[in-house]
């Protein structure tokens, strides 16, 4: 297939699923005994999530919240939520599930909106820890990987909606880079 010679593999099928046993784990010992709400961003972070929640050893509940920040490549700065989470939150501890954090605005945002829900606790998971562009302070509790820059595509992670499908982590070719933006853009 001709895409995958548009692509440079950073990080594989295997150590991502290395990873997220060991944040399986950590996360069962953190939220032992504690009602946990698993809320994954769309549409990104959803094949992120499936695996991450069958590595936890506890009872969780799921849910989904869709936000929209990015025009095209580029964020806005303002964060709109266009699917709200449905579950009821009150007192229970919130896990948010995202697949990359670069500039920090959605989460920020995000984190602000579920303490409307009086949750007892958010905090954040995340594949992909991409400080390069961050634009606000967000702590992230359970990182997956620290990747300094790049495109990044695959393991739900897409440029245009398409590449979200590999099993791996990959940075775009910069020979096949679409020229609306370089590397460190998102």
């Amino acid at each position: 297939m001709k895409y995958k010679d548009e692509l440079v593999e950073v990080l594989s099928p295997g150590a991502i699923q290395d990873r997220i046993k060991e944040l399986g784990q950590e996360i069962t010992r953190d939220y032992q005994g504690k009602p946990l709400v698993v809320i994954g961003i769309l549409n990104g972070a959803f094949i992120f999530m499936a695996d991450l929640v069958r590595a936890i050893d506890l009872q969780v509940q799921t849910d989904f919240v869709r936000l929209a920040s990015y025009r095209g490549t580029d964020s806005t700065g303002q964060v709109t939520i266009t699917k709200d989470v449905e579950l009821i939150l009150k007192d229970k501890d919130v896990l948010v599930v995202e697949d990359i954090v670069d500039t920090g605005y959605t989460l920020q945002y995000l984190k602000e909106v579920l303490k409307l829900h009086n949750a007892a606790s958010v905090r954040i998971c995340c594949l992909i820890d991409k400080k390069e562009r961050r634009q606000v302070p967000i702590d992230v509790d359970y990182v997956g990987f620290d990747i300094a820059r790049g495109f990044l595509v695959g393991y739900g992670l897409d440029y245009e909606e398409d590449y979200r499908n590999l099993p791996g982590v990959y940075h775009l070719n910069p020979v096949y880079e679409p020229e609306a933006f370089h590397p460190s853009e998102r």
